[in-house]
């Protein structure tokens, strides 16, 4: 495997080449577990909300409770910005190479199937345990599972739901990209547009700008883009730079969200947390990592999204219900394996084989409209 090298201040830049093909990414896999995990601790313990005196989740303040895991927990929603910058690495990734058409495919059989089981079982949860979160009105919910709910004003069913419409606007952006093909210049070029239009947007002041350029998340998904360039093509300062300035960026942002929403962590701590998981980024991109391997990886890498999209709303649902029952540390690791178990069982017999019959049926959309043309 070729080694990351720096080109020499005294030479021109030049476009790197490509390295050779690497292994499948383990370690990304489990870091995406890991930052689900680490969103549902906090979603379950360490909230602002369930930390208020006779909140719905617990009855009274979790760090009361248990003040050792609350500390622990109130840092978990930084898991997001982590989904963030992994979206970046991967879309990129698993895009080098693919026309629109297959970007479009890749990313629907991706996120509609789960998508679509979690609204519905969020829903039922909801409508048969009320007490803990509201329901939305049928049309809401239907509303729900196209997945634009938020460009339409409309209320999540689980409040989690707000990250996909960030990851959506970001698919639609890099999909401009995609259409050009993706290179090195391009990519680089895109991230320095997108970071200068997101720079620029606050000050601006103009919401549609605001909306497209999403500048809450678009530096951690530049993050993503650049730790892809770096382990495709090796390092260089300009990836260096990117990457230096998305830090500089999302600490901003990591001390505007603790100021704005979370309000239950700190910035230095928040910060340490996001530092580190660049520094483990990194030596992804640089190779460093490539030994870890196990098939039980790609299975953690396979629970994640059906864990996120139903463990909140429904989660702390069962914790209200349960919360007399049994040792409030014993309960959340049941609750979460629960949800383990239930997301391999919606992997296994929802996501894979609806994702099966949606491709087929896009593909063959597509080769119609090739046939129809006009």
């Amino acid at each position: 495997m070729t080694g990351l090298t720096f080109t020499p201040r005294s030479q021109p830049l030049a476009v790197p080449a490509a390295v050779g093909r690497r292994p499948r990414l383990y370690v990304l896999d489990g870091l995406r577990l890991f930052a689900a995990l680490f969103v549902a601790l906090h979603h379950f313990a360490g909230t602002a909300r369930a930390d208020r005196p006779g909140n719905p989740i617990w009855g009274r303040p979790v760090s009361e409770i248990m003040p050792s895991v609350f500390r622990v927990a109130s840092y978990g929603w930084i898991g997001v910005e982590i989904f963030f910058v992994i979206s970046g690495f991967v879309i990129c990734m698993s895009c080098w190479g693919r026309s629109p058409r297959e970007f479009f495919v890749s990313r629907v059989i991706r996120l509609y199937p789960a998508y679509w089981f979690g609204v519905l079982f969020t829903t039922g949860v909801l409508a048969a345990f009320p007490g803990v979160w509201e329901r939305l009105a049928a049309r809401d919910v239907l509303l729900n599972l196209t997945m634009l709910q938020s460009g339409s004003g409309v209320g999540n069913v689980d409040g989690v739901y707000w990250t996909l419409w960030a990851e959506l606007r970001f698919y639609l952006l890099f999909l401009v990209v995609v259409a050009f093909g993706l290179t090195y210049r391009r990519v680089v070029l895109f991230c320095c547009v997108w970071g200068a239009v997101a720079m620029l947007t606050p000050v601006v002041g103009f919401p549609p700008l605001r909306l497209i350029a999403n500048p809450d998340g678009a530096w951690y998904f530049i993050a993503g883009l650049a730790l892809y360039l770096m382990y495709r093509f090796g390092q260089d300062l300009l990836l260096w730079g990117i990457l230096g300035l998305s830090w500089l960026m999302g600490q901003k942002e990591i001390g505007t969200r603790i100021d704005t929403v979370e309000g239950v962590s700190g910035w230095r701590g928040a910060v340490l947390i996001f530092t580190v998981f660049l520094l483990v980024m990194v030596a992804i991109a640089s190779g460093k990592l490539d030994w870890v391997r196990g098939k039980w990886l790609v299975t953690a890498g396979a629970l994640t999204y059906p864990l996120y999209l139903m463990h909140y709303a429904a989660g702390t649902t069962v914790i209200n219900r349960l919360r007399s029952e049994m040792d409030a540390r014993v309960l959340i690791l049941v609750v979460l394996a629960g949800f383990l178990v239930l997301s391999y069982g919606v992997h296994r017999w929802v996501e894979r084989p609806l994702a099966g019959v949606v491709k087929r049926g896009l593909e063959s959309a597509f080769a119609r409209q090739g046939r129809v043309g006009g």
